[in-house]
């Protein structure tokens, strides 16, 4: 490819990073608010936000985005510009799946714990901030790397609106080029590349987590060997 053409490509790389980021941070906000709401001690705001997560899951991503970006300039005469109509859509989307990762971990705390804080006089929002996250959040980390890649997969979908973004901008390339197999094996490459950057960055921050609250999976893992040497040499001795 020409210099202007791979141009034209690192510029589709930068705006689907750009949509990564803003359609995450607005898909982990979404996440932790309606996964709490989902736990909530009143049955309004778990009806509430049990509607939310089944519309946005239960609807296409795709449809969500023509949505955002055709139906509301007709309904409430503004328009936004591509970048955040497909933020908003997917953000909102992938927070409703992001919502039950909350949920399940938050649910997975061994109840004693939340007993703890209750006979330690705690209000709700100190044993959620204090108890239930310090444990729940390292348990989320891998389900949210699965939905990260899956964002980025789906960051491709904004394309429809005429987003230059990988998939946009690969797609200008195979038409100036007049070859598909090239182009898009690179198009390939790129999103697998970027896929295992999250990856590698999620699993470190999971060990990390891990490592805060004692369950550093590196020192579970020697721990075991050690026991499982200790053992060992005593059915030696004996």
């Amino acid at each position: 490819m020409t210099s202007g053409l791979w141009e034209l490509v690192l510029k589709g790389v930068w705006t689907t990073v750009q949509l990564l980021l803003l359609s995450a941070l607005l898909m982990t906000a979404v996440a932790f608010v309606v996964g709490v709401a989902r736990t909530n001690r009143l049955w309004i705001v778990r009806f509430l936000a049990g509607l939310y997560t089944e519309v946005f899951r239960g609807t296409s991503a795709l449809v969500m985005i023509f949505w955002v970006f055709f139906v509301l300039p007709v309904a409430f005469g503004w328009q936004l510009v591509p970048l955040w109509a497909g933020t908003l859509a997917l953000g909102l989307t992938y927070g409703a799946y992001g919502s039950e990762i909350v949920r399940g971990a938050l649910k997975a705390v061994d109840p004693a714990q939340q007993e703890g804080g209750i006979a330690l006089s705690f209000t709700p929002w100190q044993r959620l901030r204090l108890i239930l996250l310090p444990q729940a959040v390292p348990e989320m980390i891998p389900s949210f790397c699965n939905l990260l890649v899956e964002l980025l997969k789906g960051t491709a979908l904004v394309s429809v609106t005429g987003m230059g973004d990988l998939a946009f901008s690969g797609n200008l390339v195979r038409l100036a080029l007049q070859e598909s197999a090239h182009v898009y094996t690179y198009l390939l490459l790129i999103y697998f590349v970027i896929a295992f950057v999250i990856t590698r960055l999620m699993r470190g921050l999971e060990k990390r987590l891990k490592a805060g609250i004692g369950k550093d999976p590196g020192s579970e893992q020697s721990a075991r060997e050690v026991r499982r040497a200790q053992t060992t040499g005593v059915g030696g001795v004996a």
